[in-house]
């Protein structure tokens, strides 16, 4: 009778156990309605989020006296990455005149990208080598000077770094189309292609001249 009192006793203790460790289904519902209140507030926050009061670009404002919702810069400061402490490099002069020089080390690499660029952006007035006979001039529109004119061969970078800035007479400007490195690398290749139009055989070094080819009769 004891024995079999002791494995009662034992099969008693053992779903008391159970009972203690395994949470009854009230609890598990109770949890699962807290987690779907939560993730209902979580939604609800990321919807206020995208549908928050915001402005279209140049659309007027109630709430600032001019009315503008364009906020201009605050006085003596500047935004990140656009301190510009490099004269040279932002303006293309230096000592107040255009610069005779590049204000980086001009590579292949640079020449390369130049060239992209050019084509990107002045072959459509300048022509493929600069001669300015570019699709939009052989379709009436006013025709730029040449950029092998003696004139642009002598003029400083600085004077081009200006020009592609800032415009010229019927030439736009393209600032805002054209980042700065990327002008000083149009300026490199304009170089190169003034050059390669003028070149003379004097420029060849000598021990390369037996590689040229015959001219062209």
């Amino acid at each position: 009778m004891f024995r079999i009192d002791g494995d009662r006793r034992q099969t008693a203790d053992r779903r008391t156990a159970s009972a203690v460790h395994r949470p009854p289904s009230a609890v598990w519902i109770i949890v699962i309605l807290m987690l779907a209140l939560t993730a209902c507030e979580l939604k609800g926050s990321f919807q206020a989020m995208a549908q928050q009061p915001r402005y279209e670009p140049l659309e007027n404002s109630d709430f600032y006296p001019d009315h503008s919702s364009a906020r201009p810069i605050e006085p003596d400061t500047v935004p990140r990455g656009e301190l510009r402490d490099d004269a040279l490099l932002y303006t293309g002069k230096q000592n107040g005149s255009d610069a005779n020089v590049f204000p980086f080390d001009i590579t292949r690499e640079v020449i390369q990208r130049g060239q992209e660029r050019f084509n990107v952006y002045c072959t459509p007035c300048h022509d493929y080598v600069g001669g300015g006979n570019g699709l939009v001039v052989r379709a009436g529109f006013q025709r730029p000077p040449s950029l092998h004119d003696q004139r642009l061969r002598d003029a400083p970078v600085g004077h081009l770094f200006d020009v592609i800035t800032n415009g010229m007479r019927s030439m736009p400007p393209y600032a805002s189309q054209v980042q700065v490195r990327d002008r000083w690398a149009i300026i490199a290749y304009i170089r190169a292609l003034q050059l390669s139009q003028n070149a003379r055989i004097e420029d060849v070094p000598v021990e390369q001249r037996g590689n040229l080819g015959e001219p062209p009769k």
